[in-house]
């Protein structure tokens, strides 16, 4: 079976396809879709002053990550403009989500990029992920 490449926030991951790449995609898929569910929750929950609870943000995050990489495939590759109309299409998922106008989704999603990238940084400290997973240089 040739090798399968699968990219998640700029990290590479490559497997022979086994039992084990499966699972490990799987907890990668799991772990980032919760960590991006929990971030994008507590982001409306400052914005929007009350809780519009879990599964929202979950189909919030799972919708936005999905929107994210078409734009990116299809549009990615143009610099500069490219990562810019990927942001917006993710702020606009988050826009069609919750009531405020695209200044609160933006507010939302800066929040959420922060509290990601936090909970991403707290999980590579006690060994649960690589910094290099993150998608975060440096870190």
């Amino acid at each position: 079976m040739p090798a399968l490449a699968s990219v998640a926030e700029g990290a590479v991951l490559q497997s022979t396809g086994g039992p084990e790449a499966i699972a490990s995609a799987v907890l990668v898929f799991l772990v980032s879709l919760l960590v991006g569910a929990a971030a994008i929750n507590l982001g409306a929950q400052i914005f929007i002053d009350r809780d519009t609870g879990f599964r929202r943000a979950t189909v919030t995050a799972l919708i936005g990550a999905l929107v994210y990489t078409l734009v990116g495939f299809f549009l990615g590759w143009i610099p500069l403009l490219g990562p810019i109309l990927m942001l917006l299409a993710w702020v606009a998922v988050i826009n069609w989500q919750y009531p405020g106008g695209w200044a609160t989704a933006a507010g939302i999603g800066l929040i959420a990029w922060l509290v990601a990238v936090l909970i991403l940084f707290a999980l590579a400290q006690v060994g649960f992920v690589t910094p290099e997973a993150m998608g975060v240089p440096g870190a």
